[in-house]
């Protein structure tokens, strides 16, 4: 009777556990746990929010863990999920440890503050393929100093998170596979709805934010019906509204999920579930990796009901406020995604036109040949990230949610002598507040009080969006919504309001994009400017 108490006080009390300094441990529903208070914040990592998806429970919907005894120790971080074994290192990489199919766990950081405190919940990037939630990067105890509870998530990555299969189809009572990652996802979404209080959070209060892949899940969690209700607000940095296969048809210049998970176990040499099932984790991951797999959503009609953009545009999304946005030089750290430039001005021109046809003046508009080398950068830039942003908060400011709409312009000494202004993740450290605690080969960010400033302020925007809706800064501009106005907030060295950026870049690729889907055989993606196909002729509703 006492343990059930304990529960049911824990489960109401709001926190009075975490809250205070030298309370380390927490009596939730799920169990006791033990953490580590440091500096006022109280932290807990490794907590399993679903059973280890191993032996039969490979490419199975997540399950509920098992309740433990006692009180748990939630000291360290738990292990990252399997992942392809580096073959290079870049400015990316870091030592995440040692790396389980035993991955489905989360991680809670709690400030010291009275009654219910707004929850972020954060999904790590890596192109559904790479990543951890126990990166230094997303330390969340900065964000947790402003009166946060902040939840960073593990899920299921690469092939044993996105394989489809017609026989793990079969086996479903759904009838569907794929979406593993995207259902612990929501399963960790689900324990925080059920745990979240006895840390001090609100679980009617509720934020989802990602960066990258992380973007992308946000938007899959704003598009699927399994999530509506979980969250109240998002938030999508460097998110990618692109084409997404279909499970049991090709489309949009993609063979089905399934087809392709098919065409994968003959590869490797492992017809059926059994062998699939029986291999080594890491070399069917590293194998899958080799040989091409693509790691996507797929298209089920139930986990993703349909294709991102048609979700939002039959109104059928979370809805919610937004805050979403993107980084001038995405692509200068990602250039395997931008098409190779040819050797003159006059041969870019030629080749746009051959693409683009009557768009192609706009195109060329937007992405001139002036200097090649940046359009082509700008190009890949827009179609993936630039349009996705604006096209979210467009979305969301129409169906009357308040929208913020930002742009992360900002450089500094190490970034510039690298050619890589504005990188693709370069906001992290700073909406994070961790500095200090970026990769070893990070552009070195300076121990320097306008840059703490920058910090400080995105801090403040990111954390008061997760608390009321409406992002604030103390000492920077107010950031009015996106609304007819068109606002942006500009990161440079501080931050500015603008209006009308980059004025007919979201109307050219939302051109772009709307023809195309209309053929229901080209995809959007990365195939824009020099690598794009020819451009369809425009058609009805585009």
């Amino acid at each position: 009777m006492r343990r059930l108490l304990s529960i049911a006080v824990s489960a109401l009390a709001l926190g009075a556990c975490a809250a205070t300094a030298d309370a380390q441990t927490v009596t939730a529903p799920a169990g006791a746990l033990r953490g580590t208070t440091e500096n006022g914040i109280a932290g807990f990592r490794g907590i399993p929010y679903a059973a280890p998806p191993v032996g039969e429970m490979r490419w199975r919907p997540p399950a509920p863990p098992a309740r433990w005894d006692g009180v748990r120790d939630a000291t360290r971080y738990g292990a990252a999920c399997i992942q392809p074994t580096p073959v290079f290192q870049t400015i990316y990489s870091s030592d995440i440890g040692a790396t389980s199919e035993d991955c489905l766990t989360l991680n809670v950081w709690t400030p010291a503050t009275e009654g219910r405190a707004p929850v972020l919940v954060w999904i790590h990037g890596g192109a559904l393929v790479s990543g951890s939630s126990k990166e230094t990067l997303y330390d969340g105890a900065r964000l947790a100093r402003e009166g946060v509870v902040v939840v960073s998530i593990n899920y299921r990555l690469g092939v044993l998170g996105w394989l489809a299969h017609p026989d793990l189809s079969a086996e479903s009572p759904l009838g569907i596979s794929g979406n593993y990652g995207l259902m612990d996802q929501v399963a960790a979404l689900e324990w925080v709805k059920r745990n979240i209080a006895a840390f001090g959070g609100d679980p009617e209060n509720v934020t989802i934010a990602g960066e990258s892949a992380g973007g992308l899940s946000v938007l899959y969690l704003m598009s699927s019906p399994l999530a509506h209700g979980l969250f109240d607000r998002a938030i999508a940095q460097s998110a990618y509204m692109i084409s997404t296969p279909a499970l049991t048809e090709a489309r949009f210049g993609a063979p089905s999920a399934q087809d392709a998970g098919a065409a994968l176990s003959r590869t490797l040499q492992a017809p059926g579930l059994r062998a699939l099932r029986g291999m080594d984790a890491q070399t069917l991951t590293d194998r899958a990796a080799l040989s091409g797999f693509a790691t996507f959503g797929a298209v089920d009609g139930k986990v993703l009901p349909r294709q991102i953009v048609d979700v939002f545009d039959q109104g059928e999304q979370a809805q919610v406020p937004v805050l979403t946005g993107f980084n001038s030089g995405e692509i200068r750290s990602l250039r395997m995604l931008a098409p190779a430039a040819p050797g003159s001005a006059a041969d870019y021109e030629r080749m746009i036109r051959d693409r683009y046809g009557d768009m192609a003046d706009a195109f060329l508009t937007l992405y001139p040949s002036a200097d090649v080398g940046e359009s082509v950068l700008a190009a890949s830039r827009d179609a993936l990230y630039g349009w996705t942003s604006e096209r979210l908060a467009r979305s969301q400011t129409a169906a009357g949610h308040p929208s913020f709409l930002y742009l992360f312009d900002h450089g500094y000494p190490a970034t510039e002598a690298a050619n890589l202004h504005g990188f693709h993740a370069s906001e992290l450290p700073y909406m994070f507040g961790t500095l200090e605690r970026t990769p070893p080969r990070w552009p070195a960010i300076p121990d320097t009080p306008d840059e703490r400033r920058l910090s400080d302020a995105m801090v403040g925007y990111w954390t008061s969006f997760a608390r009321t809706g409406q992002p604030v800064a103390a000492g920077a501009p107010d950031w009015t919504p996106y609304g007819e106005a068109r606002n942006w907030m500009i990161f440079r060295d501080q931050p500015a309001l603008e209006r009308a950026v980059f004025p007919g870049m979201f109307e050219l690729h939302e051109q772009t994009m709307c023809r195309r889907r209309a053929t229901g055989s080209l995809g959007w993606n990365w195939n824009t400017g020099l690598a794009s196909p020819p451009m369809p002729a425009a058609a009805p509703g585009c």
